[in-house]
């Protein structure tokens, strides 16, 4: 059987000075509705390498649970009437890549040696 087991990886630049705020928003607001809904987050926080970029690493079942779960997520009330305004408000730039699970962890290989 394939492994299908898929990451996203959302790289997120923000206005200047909306870091720290946004930090709290997502641990308080979204995280709490997201895994509500199922969606497992991995790991987030502050990029080493400026003042105004975040990170946000996601994992799904694959590509097809990433979608039904993102489209359940973000059509929902639980984001609409939560906290989707003040977050959408605080960014500048998102970008998103998806990943199988396999690459990430060949990459892992590739720089452990």
């Amino acid at each position: 059987m394939a492994n299908n087991r898929t990451i996203e990886i959302l790289t997120i630049t923000l206005h200047p000075g909306k870091r720290e705020e946004f930090h709290r928003t997502y641990i308080k607001e979204s995280l709490p509705i997201q895994k509500k809904w199922e969606i497992n987050v991995a790991t987030h926080g502050f990029s080493q390498h400026d003042e105004n970029s975040y990170y946000v690493v996601r994992y799904f079942k694959s590509l097809e649970d990433l979608q039904k779960k993102e489209d359940e997520f973000y059509n929902s009330d639980d984001w609409k009437k939560g906290p989707r305004s003040k977050i959408l408000g605080m960014i500048d730039h998102i970008s998103t890549i998806v990943i199988p699970v396999d690459t990430l962890r060949e990459w892992l290989e590739i720089t452990s040696k």
